[in-house]
C-alpha cells in the first residue's frame, strides 16, 4: 500500500530533503522567503504543493546553454 502524501512538513525536513539545509539554514531561509511556509498557530509548516510549484517555476532559470 501506498503511502499518503504529505500536505505539510516541517521547514527543518524541507530545507533537508529539498536543498539539504541544517535545522538552522532551514529556518533562516524560511526567515528570508526562500522557502514557503504557513502558521498554523505555533507551528511553522511548510505546503509541500507550494514548495514543488516553486521549484518547477525556478527550474528554467537555473538551465544554462538552451
Amino acid at each position: 500500500m501506498a503511502e499518503p502524501i504529505e500536505l505539510t512538513i516541517t521547514v527543518p525536513e524541507a530545507g533537508k530533503r529539498y536543498f539539504g539545509l541544517s535545522r538552522n539554514a532551514a529556518y533562516a531561509a524560511a526567515g528570508r522567503g526562500e522557502i514557503p511556509t504557513i502558521r498554523i498557530g505555533r507551528l511553522l509548516r511548510v505546503p509541500t504543493s507550494a514548495m514543488e510549484r516553486m521549484l518547477q517555476q525556478a527550474a528554467p532559470e537555473s538551465r544554462t546553454g538552451e
